[in-house]
């Protein structure tokens, strides 16, 4: 009984305090004068992996007995930030593990606070691609998420003199205690070369060869369901060179060169994403996509034909869902896999691959839709773009029957857009290599088949669909606000944690004093854990006292962080002159996070203009004991763990009809934060579950920003509100920039010169409107406000991404869950029983 205590997988504080101090004395050679805080971390976090490994080969040895079907689910981007508490969490384990780590003189907080955000993604759609791994494997799911290992991930930001400053993200400075690297699945992936046509038993074989080479190594990271019965895997790819050097020209004396090849093969997978403004960036990030699509489709081919089925069953063994366009390669991949490598015919090809696909779009932008020239892609991948071309006339061939004589219909469907170089339209090919083609809100969806892709949409009626996204409440509440996640359970149960639709149960909770009053106690709280933390990590120094308005995401136009702006340069001048609007406004503190793309030079200045704005209000004694403006540098999950569940008010402020659904909105929703929104993405969603009177609704709708767009004047807007005008006014006067002339040009031309292509002056006054409703809400009796706050949370049973990957499974991937049996149900009893002996 005590070796079993002592075993690498028990889950008394004991044995997991044993296998600490083993993993710091044998894996980190830790002791009196060679011991580190990451290197403690490290043991924690070995030790967590141990509880994790047996019941993750479990999962995969009952997948494999059950011969089951697995969704594969291809990302570029994972978003996954830190590991520990959220393993600890779903494993059951915290009390143990803070026990046994108490035990030895350490904190849980200390030790994780180690660990670096795995900052493998930009924003949304990496995020939603974490939540929905830890939902498929709570639901039992058997799955694979397929990515890059970035060595670099997202930069981080520094903020100097106001400007957004990006540094390298070296995330796996220290290792990745997480992952397990398989040195033994390696697959060679090829580019450039050229194609030769043999003809041999009466057929064509089309042979790629010449090719420059790169090998892609699997590193996999386990995901934990809650419980911890299934873990299925994260498997990133890793680019390693075929050869370490050319031994040669090292001989010869030229070590640069020597080792020329190993660096351009290893480029593939050293950052997340390039500035892809140059032409070099372009090829490198294409250069990407297919690196990681043909290494996934290597992989799940070769899994599949272990089981020695016919190639007919392929659809049956596995369901590939492409996250955006960004693995739309996937297509012409499986062709060529298909075809040259099985000697498969195109129609049976085709239909197995297009049986497999589905696709899901993230963006109503079409400037966001990817497009490669085909002068770069005949060069880079020459077998593809063969394939491609044969996919777009077979399907023009079809399209025709539905426009006839109309040419222009079929020019807008065709994969190849006839530009100056002719460009390959990505989704194009996704709708018509993919059997499902889906959004990712009601609104999205919609316009996708009305606006974005109507012509798809007449040949393929039954193709388009909607799944709305989803979080996981289990990292944004459980984990993120563990104070607000007991009190809810005290009140209604822990049953949420698995079936958030039960979480409708604390809707009378809303008319509950005392209930009322705790939860403010614990808002309080959380926005002291918060105002800590700026000060910890970015050395800013916030108010708790105060109300938080806060505005986290990508620093983009259509996001409208500037409409934000102008409305608290109205708010800033209103206290100024002693104004109706802030007569009896309680504190405000606005909090803004999110990092711009290097190369979108306007998204940098609204970076610089919020802070420019922040330095005057701040420096200004007459108004910021009433308000405050602080920009939090290098947002990221850590950092949202922490802001969301102490906001009060959320942004999502977007120009209707632009943004596909938003996550975050749902994540401010269930930490009983109130949403201040246009009607658009899954904003008009939340405002459906909640009601549009626990919400702060404004703006032009999409319908009607459709109607202004052909007589939209912004200037008009701004000389009828005499107000408006005068913060426009100073905005241009100069009078945030007095030192540095002409630094804002490029957003008054944004904003004047073209047009307002976003429309913020349309809806300056109703925003400024709205958010003085919800200011004297706030400034009244709070218990109204905590109301509408806890009937938010109540109506968010929708937005778990429990709910979108059932949708998922039943709609599209047509999966069923295949439960893993948990072998350590009695440890806790077995220590008992063994204490007492």
């Amino acid at each position: 009984m005590q070796n079993e205590l002592r075993t690498r997988f028990g889950h008394t504080a004991e044995s997991i305090a044993q296998d600490f101090a083993e993993h710091l004395k044998y894996s980190e050679d830790a002791d009196v004068y060679h011991t580190t805080q990451e290197g403690r971390y490290t043991a924690l976090a070995l030790t967590i992996r141990d509880r994790i490994i047996h019941q993750w080969d479990k999962s995969r040895k009952t997948q494999r007995a059950n011969n089951v079907k697995r969704v594969y689910y291809l990302s570029l981007e994972f978003l996954m930030g830190r590991a520990t508490s959220n393993n600890i969490i779903n494993l059951g384990l915290e009390k143990q593990v803070r026990e046994a780590l108490a035990g030895l003189g350490y904190t849980l907080e200390e030790l994780a606070d180690v660990e670096p955000d795995a900052g493998l993604g930009n924003g949304g759609l990496g995020r939603l691609a974490a939540c929905f791994l830890d939902s498929m494997a709570t639901l039992e799911i058997p799955a694979y998420g397929y990515g890059i290992r970035y060595n670099y991930g997202i930069f981080r930001q520094k903020i100097n003199n106001g400007w957004q400053v990006e540094q390298p993200d070296n995330w796996l400075r220290d290792g990745n205690p997480w992952e397990i690297h398989r040195p033994d699945v390696v697959y060679p992936v090829q580019f450039g070369g050229e194609v030769q046509v043999i003809h041999e038993n009466g057929r064509d074989n089309f042979k790629w060869v010449g090719s420059e080479l790169v090998n892609g190594v699997a590193y996999d990271t386990p995901i934990i369901g809650y419980g911890c019965k299934t873990v299925n895997t994260l498997r990133l790819w890793s680019a390693k060179s075929p050869e370490e050097f050319n031994f040669h020209e090292f001989n010869d004396g030229d070590y640069t060169e020597s080792v020329r090849s190993k660096i351009n093969a290893e480029t593939l997978s050293q950052v997340l994403y390039p500035n892809d403004t140059l032409y070099m960036g372009k090829e490198l990030r294409l250069k990407q996509q297919y690196f990681f699509v043909a290494c996934s489709l290597a992989d799940i081919v070769r899994r599949f034909k272990r089981q020695n089925l016919s190639w007919q069953h392929f659809p049956d063994f596995a369901a590939i869902q492409l996250n955006d366009t960004h693995p739309s390669l996937a297509v012409p991949e499986m062709m060529r896999i298909l075809l040259d490598q099985e000697n498969i015919g195109w129609d049976e090809a085709w239909d197995i691959t297009h049986q497999m696909m589905g696709y899901t779009n993230h963006t109503l932008m079409p400037e966001a839709l990817e497009k490669w020239s085909l002068p770069m892609m005949q060069k880079i991948l020459p077998r593809h773009m063969q394939i491609i071309f044969e996919i777009n006339h077979r399907f023009l061939q079809s399209a025709v029957s539905f426009f006839p004589l109309q040419p222009e219909m079929l020019g807008k469907v065709s994969i190849i857009e006839e530009a100056n170089p002719k460009q390959i339209r990505m989704a194009n090919l996704a709708i018509v290599g993919s059997h499902s083609t889906n959004g990712v809100a009601e609104l999205h969806s919609e316009l996708l088949k009305t606006s974005m892709f109507p012509q798809f949409n007449i040949i393929y009626p039954n193709q388009f669909n909607n799944k709305t996204n989803g979080i996981t409440q289990r990292r944004w509440l459980l984990d993120a606000n563990p104070a607000l996640a007991a009190k809810i359970s005290e009140a209604i149960g822990d049953g949420w944690i698995t079936d958030y639709s039960q979480i409708s149960r604390l809707a009378p909770f809303a008319k509950d004093s005392a209930f009322l009053e705790d939860f403010a106690k614990i808002k309080r709280q959380c926005k002291i854990e918060a105002a800590s933390f700026l000060k910890k990590d970015s050395g800013l120094y916030i108010n708790p006292d105060t109300m938080f308005d806060v505005q986290v995401k990508r620093i983009h136009e259509y996001k409208r962080q500037f409409l934000n702006a102008l409305n608290i340069i109205l708010i800033y001048t209103d206290i100024k002159n002693g104004g109706e609007a802030t007569k009896n406004m309680a504190p405000m503190t606005f909090l803004f996070g999110g990092k711009a793309a290097p190369g979108y030079v306007n998204a940098k200045l609204i970076i610089k203009f919020i802070n420019n704005l922040a330095k005057v209000i701040n420096a200004d004694t007459q108004v910021n004991k009433l308000l405050s403006v602080q920009f939090m540098p290098n947002y990221r999950v850590t950092m949202a763990e922490k802001i969301i569940p102490a906001t009060n008010l959320s942004e999502q402020i977007s120009t209707a009809g632009t943004e596909a659904s938003g996550t975050g909105n749902m994540k401010f929703m269930c930490n009983g934060a109130l949403t201040i929104g246009t009607m658009d993405g899954a904003n008009i969603e939340i405002a459906q579950e909640a009601g549009k009177e626990n919400l702060f609704i404004f703006g032009h709708t999409e319908e009607e920003i459709s109607g202004l767009k052909n007589t939209y004047n912004p200037y008009a807007w701004i000389m009828k509100d005499p107000e408006i005008k005068k913060a426009v006014d100073l905005f241009l006067s100069g009078y945030f920039n007095v030192n540095e002339p002409g630094i804002f040009d490029p957003l008054r031309k944004s904003l004047f010169d073209n047009g307002d292509k976003y429309f913020h002056f349309a809806d300056l006054r109703m925003y400024a409107d709205t958010h003085k409703r919800a200011r004297d809400l706030y400034a009244g009796e709070k218990d109204d406000w905590n109301r509408k706050a806890i009937l938010n949370i109540a109506a968010s049973g929708k937005f778990s991404s429990d709910r979108t990957i059932s949708e998922y499974a039943n709609d599209i991937w047509h999966v069923k869950p295949c439960p893993v049996q948990k072998d350590l149900e009695n440890e806790n009893a077995l220590a008992d029983a063994a204490k007492r002996k």
